[in-house]
């Protein structure tokens, strides 16, 4: 299911599956560009409706030392740039009822964050901008506890929800993906997407977050197989210099060779 009701979501004829894509944060004001510019050429070459995601700024950081943004207002006005001149969707993740306000005049998609997907204000401030929200399915629910969120969205008479898996917590450091939860949250009426990147994060005690990055296609491709609507990733030239989790993230120079794999198992699938 490609949601629709995205505005200027590209609406190629295709069977494929969407793409979300991106660097984790903005990190200046040129990068996003020409991560996105990059990533652009490849979809439309495959024919993967693509949105384009960067957060403004990051909030939930292990340490004080972390890199939070370039400031919310010029990362908001990037985006936005973004989004006029290459003519696609944006998403972007926010934090606070607030901030949800403030994002929804810059981007077509919000992003709620997993730790945050329980909080009632958030999600109804939120839904009430009107805007498609993506909602993170907690490491800590199970994919039928979403329907919760999913409630309260539409309570406003907003139904442009969306929810990604992005794997269960499995001891301190570890997640698992339990790909039943593609089918268990597409039962809600709702697109359900496969967060490939943020599923391999390893938090650890030194105040940067670890990954395991070699299985981003065993998990695209897992994701793709169990039918999920959506596939979210982030990616960035150089993972090694990024300045948040870039021990998760797929280099750039990678995407084109894993999204031709993932449309060949969605061709595969659907010829079935």
């Amino acid at each position: 299911m490609i949601p629709s009701y995205i505005p200027s979501l590209r609406h190629i004829s295709t069977n494929n599956f969407f793409l979300i894509a991106g660097p984790c944060v903005i990190e200046n004001t040129h990068m996003p560009f020409e991560i996105a510019s990059h990533i652009l050429e490849i979809t439309e070459t495959l024919k993967i409706p693509f949105i384009f995601k960067a957060s403004y700024k990051k909030a939930n950081r292990t340490s004080i030392h972390s890199f939070t943004g370039i400031g919310d207002q010029k990362a908001l006005e990037t985006l936005a740039h973004v989004r006029e001149d290459l003519k696609i969707p944006v998403i972007t993740d926010f934090h606070s009822a607030e901030e949800a306000q403030l994002a929804a005049k810059y981007v077509d998609v919000l992003q709620v964050p997993a730790f945050l997907c329980r909080q009632t204000e958030l999600l109804l401030s939120a839904a009430a901008t009107n805007k498609t929200i993506n909602v993170k399915k907690g490491q800590f629910l199970s994919p039928e506890a979403m329907s919760h969120a999913v409630e309260k969205i539409r309570s406003t008479g907003n139904s442009r929800v969306m929810l990604t898996e992005r794997g269960s917590m499995f001891g301190y450091t570890d997640l698992v993906v339990d790909f039943r939860s593609v089918p268990r949250m597409q039962a809600l009426g709702v697109p359900v997407i496969v967060d490939i990147t943020h599923s391999l994060q390893q938090p650890n005690l030194s105040g940067v977050t670890g990954g395991l990055p070699r299985f981003i296609g065993t998990l695209g491709k897992a994701a793709i197989a169990a039918g999920a609507d959506g596939i979210f990733l982030e990616t960035h030239p150089d993972p090694s210099q990024a300045l948040s989790d870039g021990a998760n993230m797929l280099p750039l120079s990678q995407l084109k060779d894993l999204l031709k794999k993932l449309v060949s198992i969605r061709k595969a699938i659907l010829e079935d």
